[in-house]
């Protein structure tokens, strides 16, 4: 007790003590913040749970099953992921009234804060595949557009054109334009495979591949028409058929001028 005594009067012992309950009181305030955010993160997370619940049984169960089991006309939500449900839902294309026809592009149905409630009930059914964040599309800085055209025209092109300006396919179905569309879009696409669509695992196109597709066609939407009139972009059928039209249409003109002047 003596030696401690000795100790509390010497004169650093003042600083050292503050400086220990200091550290003390740090520590477990940030102990405490720690608890509390993880508790805050878990209970929202559960509320969105449930708020999507709600919002899927009144807009989306008639046709994917009350528990997305799927149905006749719709089918099964486990398993997609949260990406599949943005994809559809966030641009629009689901709900949709009539299932047998290809789903369009149009408004959104619901807030973008609704589809973020959807999707995470819809991944909370299963895992699969998540909404990519702003951390995974650095398409500007690891993307490489010229690595990007080549995966484009040897994966997609046979569908939506060369330059991404969308197709017809069999059966009434089309190739939707790929100009104006966000990256998150387009990642989702290629995630999760929605129409006719194959899905591009990471296997088959790497995420850093990926990247580089939604570099070239990002610069394909911003590319210069240098040769005059673009006409959309699709090839050489359209600016056949508008040079043939033109050709064959003044060639009558002149048969006609020249036939009026022989009289």
């Amino acid at each position: 007790m003596k030696r401690l005594s000795r100790y509390r009067k010497h004169r650093y012992a003042g600083p050292l003590l503050l400086t220990f309950a200091l550290f003390i009181i740090g520590t477990s305030f940030s102990v405490a913040s720690a608890s509390t955010h993880r508790s805050t993160t878990t209970f929202s997370r559960s509320t969105a749970i449930d708020a999507g619940r709600q919002l899927f049984l009144k807009g989306c169960s008639s046709c994917h099953g009350l528990n997305a089991e799927g149905g006749s006309i719709a089918p099964s939500l486990i398993g997609v992921g949260a990406a599949s449900v943005d994809f559809q839902v966030g641009t629009g294309r689901m709900p949709m009234a009539d299932m047998t026809v290809q789903a369009m592009r149009k408004k959104p149905a619901y807030t973008p804060e609704q589809v973020a409630a959807l999707a995470e009930y819809v991944a909370s059914l299963a895992p699969g595949p998540a909404i990519p964040g702003a951390e995974l599309l650095t398409y500007e800085r690891d993307g490489n557009t010229a690595q990007g055209g080549e995966l484009f025209r040897s994966n997609c092109a046979m569908c939506h054109n060369f330059s991404g300006q969308g197709g017809a396919l069999s059966q009434g179905k089309y190739a939707p334009t790929l100009m104006g569309v966000d990256p998150v879009t387009m990642y989702e696409a290629m995630i999760v495979g929605p129409q006719s669509m194959p899905v591009f695992s990471d296997k088959i196109i790497t995420p850093q591949e990926k990247l580089s597709i939604i570099k070239f066609l990002k610069a394909a939407e911003v590319e210069p028409a240098l040769g005059g009139t673009a006409l959309g972009r699709v090839g050489p059928v359209t600016e056949g058929l508008l040079i043939w039209t033109l050709g064959i249409g003044l060639l009558i003109g002149i048969a006609v001028w020249l036939t009026t002047k022989a009289r």
